[in-house]
């Protein structure tokens, strides 16, 4: 799988791929991280990216002409169908433009499930006050998220997204039973609890001993256990995850 990253700050991210799982599934082949300046489409001798907003108003904007001969000269396809001249070809359907802003649908699991089937993801860096409509009208696939609070700039979003997406690939987590088994994980309770309390040695530290269930080698107690403190810790660290399988549940009762 293939990520672009659009950015005024193309060296930030030297330390979050720089490390850790991708850089070590990038030198594996599985993925490729490409990170480019949005800079170099710029013509005035500023390099210039933003400007006013109209009507008035504090901050600025980035401006639609660098972000779209970016994404048009990274995906050259793309120029014809923004100028309305041919549609999309089939495999345009797994390259997906992303805009990260604090404007878009929120960045969760399931979403990171669905990007993961696309071959290409372009992730769009907003910053100052914003970006130009245009672009997440025309420009952008999809409008992102990743939390209800407002970033300098797309950069550590960018990175984010990247980071849970790529986890799902095969080959990237040394266990892919990993992703399927923590927080949020496939194997998670209808996608609706936290992971269990987890341990390791010494079992007893400090005198805070680890559950005797987990030193029982029995399966299924130790299966049960890990069920019951998984909804008891959803409970009570995150019952607005439990509320949304109930209603979900009562949703599809209805239906029925």
């Amino acid at each position: 799988m293939k990520f672009h990253v659009l950015t005024i700050f193309p060296e930030f991210f030297e330390g979050p791929f720089g490390h850790g799982v991708l850089k070590k599934a990038a030198d594996a082949g599985i993925l490729e991280l490409l990170v480019h300046d949005l800079r170099n489409w710029t013509y005035d001798r500023h390099r210039t990216v933003d400007d006013r907003p109209f009507g008035g108003g504090e901050g600025m904007l980035l401006k639609p002409q660098p972000l779209f001969e970016a994404v048009e000269a990274i995906w050259p396809e793309r120029a014809a169908r923004h100028a309305g001249l041919e549609e999309a070809p089939p495999e345009a359907g797994k390259r997906k433009a992303i805009l990260l802003s604090a404007q878009g649908r929120k960045f969760d699991q399931p979403l990171a499930r669905r990007l993961v089937a696309c071959d290409e993801l372009l992730l769009i860096c907003g910053r100052y006050e914003g970006v130009d409509e245009r672009v997440a009208e025309h420009l952008a696939d999809e409008e992102i998220s990743v939390g209800d609070f407002v970033l300098s700039g797309g950069e550590l979003a960018a990175a984010m997204v990247v980071d849970v997406v790529a986890r799902l690939l095969p080959g990237v987590l040394g266990n892919q039973a990993s992703s399927e088994c923590e927080s949020f994980g496939d194997s998670a309770d209808e996608l609706g609890s936290l992971d269990c309390p987890q341990y390791t040695r010494p079992a007893d530290f400090r005198g805070w001993k680890v559950p005797e269930v987990l030193l029982s080698g029995t399966h299924a107690e130790i299966a049960r256990w890990r069920y019951q403190t998984a909804r008891e810790k959803t409970a009570r660290m995150r019952p607005d995850l439990l509320d949304r399988v109930r209603a979900t549940r009562e949703t599809a009762g209805r239906e029925e």
